[in-house]
């Protein structure tokens, strides 16, 4: 599914970016470079705003000095919450947790965990089409509305989104089918076949949920998302360092003068979106968006389930115990023939034990007449 967001783009002399950072071993190549550290250390994947980007194995401790994030955050992107949602952000950088991309973006670059993964692969694939693309229409004059760190984060709800939304295609596919076969074969292997679609649906519809309710929960809060904004805070933070270097030296003019010069590089909405604190309009459309993807991605899982359960389900159970009620006659007809046949048997044999009886009876009347010459000869 394509993008749902909308952007216009502005012919605008670019704004002031942070410096490229440094790279965490050595300088950073267009090419892939891997670099190995001591034992306990991860692989990350580290990827600027131009998308050049090396593959490193380091530790906790360097990637905590370098994004300055607290210990406990990294914990977010283990196996632990390897199964949670979660957009937190911080004083230089943003953590996102999604499904299976699990990244750090800070204003200049972005460091993603476990960059191999056959699932993420789409994620980077993103990340180096579109980010050279974008630096060069920023270096061309064409400003886009989004700063860098909202760029990554609308990849990565994309990526997600088609990712779940594939699922649910796919899952769609394999349910009507199946429940097609158990209508014509009542039997454990198609019974087991449908619950286990439908477990998959129902777990399904928990990450969904999971991602639906973190992206609402920044909606519902303007100060979460104003902290989102990494470039603005980079930008003030700057302005600051500009004042009181001038307030140091006892001129204010230059001051003054660098702070029109950073004012002047952009239109009226572009000062608005960078320095206006209050401002979170690009980001609560980007987030809107596709809050209204998942929710429909969530209502469509809803319907098959609902279809499965109160529709389809109900009338294949119906049938199924049709055909369990013509199976349960069958073998009280068969009981009721058994038991007649022996209650047959057993007057037979009755009536063959009474003539034998009687039989005997006969022959021992006529031997004791005989014994008593009451018979003649």
């Amino acid at each position: 599914m394509g993008k749902l967001t909308f952007r216009r783009r502005k012919k605008a002399v670019p704004p002031p970016m942070p410096p490229p950072p440094p790279s965490i071993e050595a300088s950073t190549t267009s090419k892939t470079t891997v670099k190995k550290k001591a034992g306990g250390a991860r692989l990350w994947m580290r990827m600027d705003r131009l998308g050049q980007s090396e593959l490193i194995e380091c530790d906790k401790s360097v990637i905590i000095k370098r994004v300055s994030i607290p210990a406990r955050d990294l914990r977010i992107l283990g196996p632990i919450f390897s199964h949670s949602s979660s957009i937190l952000a911080r004083e230089k950088a943003m953590i996102v947790n999604l499904e299976f991309i699990r990244a750090i973006v800070t204003a200049e670059e972005v460091l993603l965990l476990d960059p191999l993964r056959q699932e993420v692969l789409p994620f980077v694939d993103q990340l180096r089409r579109q980010l050279p693309q974008k630096a060069l229409l920023t270096a061309e004059g064409v400003q886009d509305e989004l700063p860098f760190e909202f760029q990554v984060l609308e990849m990565a709800l994309e990526v997600v989104c088609t990712y779940l939304d594939s699922n649910v295609a796919e899952l769609e596919r394999d349910a009507y089918p199946a429940l097609d076969e158990l209508a014509i074969s009542v039997s454990t292997k198609n019974l087991e076949h449908v619950r286990s679609l439908k477990s998959n649906l129902t777990r399904l519809l928990a990450r969904v949920q999971k991602v639906r309710d973190e992206i609402e929960h920044l909606l519902d809060d303007n100060e979460d998302m104003a902290q989102l904004y990494l470039t603005r805070k980079w930008i003030q933070n700057q302005q600051a360092e500009a004042m009181s270097t001038a307030h140091a030296s006892n001129s204010i003019v230059p001051a003054a003068a660098h702070l029109r010069r950073l004012s002047s590089t952009r239109s009226g909405s572009l000062v608005s979106n960078y320095l206006n604190d209050d401002d979170v309009e690009d980001l609560e459309m980007l987030l809107e968006a596709y809050f209204m993807q998942l929710d429909g991605t969530r209502n469509k899982i809803l319907s098959i389930i609902k279809f499965l359960g109160t529709e389809y389900i109900d009338d294949t159970e119906d049938y199924v115990n049709i055909q369990l009620d013509n199976q349960r006659n069958e073998l009280i007809q068969l009981q009721l023939t058994m038991t007649i046949a022996s209650l047959a048997i057993a007057v037979e044999t009755l009536l063959a034990g009474i003539f034998a009886a009687c039989v005997v009876l006969f022959i021992l009347v006529l031997a004791y007449a005989r014994w008593k010459k009451l018979l003649g000869s």
